[in-house]
């Protein structure tokens, strides 16, 4: 019987095909639950670096510890029309289980994106709960950490804002996911860009949304100056969207009604 045949490289080409498939199929299967606990551990991670954690010589083990420990990590799940915390009961929502990004894109737990002239994250919904982080810290004060997102150049960047117990001055930012060009709108992972942060304020006197990624170098002494950051050299479009974000998500239509109640209280 010949071997060389068309019909026999076909057939030799299917099994491989068919084997390699279930061969990925199985791994992805099996791994998936190592791949989300490893996605959500590297959250959690994210959200203690816009508090200024210093994650750095924290063992996996230390930071998940921290998050099950209610007096150094609080998490909250928030309506965003009304800033209230999300009632399970009422509302039929597991805050266990809740996926906000998966929310986002699902019509009854979503809501479309909408400002009068305002800024927006360059997506066209949002979710209508989302998760808030308050840090317990002792020498720092305590600091709430918000997840936000919206679009660059490439991309949609997703990241935690930190906001120190006055929910007016920043205590830091950091993105975990995004595809913008590296040494351009990449440099959003810039230690040094991001050490700008911490004391600049979103909200002027009046508690209006006054935030703003500039072109260049801030001047310290120019009026506001403490409301701008500096900006990205060669990714004009990237700190726009980073401009959008913030402003969008401190505002009223993204936390701005629970960041309110929280400075009434």
């Amino acid at each position: 019987m010949k071997r060389d045949t068309i019909g026999g490289t076909l057939l030799v080409a299917l099994v491989l095909c068919v084997a390699c498939s279930v061969l990925v199929s199985a791994a992805a299967v099996g791994l998936r639950s190592r791949q989300d606990a490893n996605k959500k551990l590297d959250q959690q991670r994210n959200v203690l670096l816009a508090a200024g954690v210093d994650v750095g010589q924290m063992s996996t083990a230390e930071i998940l510890a921290m998050f099950d420990d209610e007096s150094k990590v609080q998490r909250m799940l928030v309506d965003l029309s009304t800033g209230e915390e999300v009632n399970s009961d009422a509302t039929g929502i597991d805050p266990a289980s809740y996926d906000a990004k998966k929310a986002a894109k699902t019509p009854d737990l979503s809501a479309a994106v909408e400002t009068a002239g305002g800024p927006t994250p360059g997506v066209a919904r949002r979710e209508k709960y989302a998760f808030v982080y308050k840090i317990m810290d002792s020498e720092k004060g305590d600091q709430f950490v918000l997840p936000v997102y919206g679009k660059g150049l490439w991309s949609t960047l997703y990241g935690f804002l930190a906001l120190r117990d006055d929910v007016r001055t920043v205590g830091g930012i950091t993105f975990y996911e995004h595809k913008e060009t590296p040494g351009l709108g990449g440099e959003v992972d810039n230690p040094v860009w991001k050490s700008k942060w911490p004391g600049k304020q979103v909200f002027d006197d009046d508690w209006n949304v006054e935030f703003e990624v500039i072109k260049g170098e801030v001047d310290a002494n120019a009026p506001g100056a403490n409301h701008k950051i500096d900006g990205l050299s060669g990714a004009t479009i990237t700190a726009r969207g980073v401009s959008n974000l913030v402003q969008y998500w401190v505002g009223p239509d993204g936390f701005g009604k629970f960041l309110e109640k929280q400075r009434s209280k």
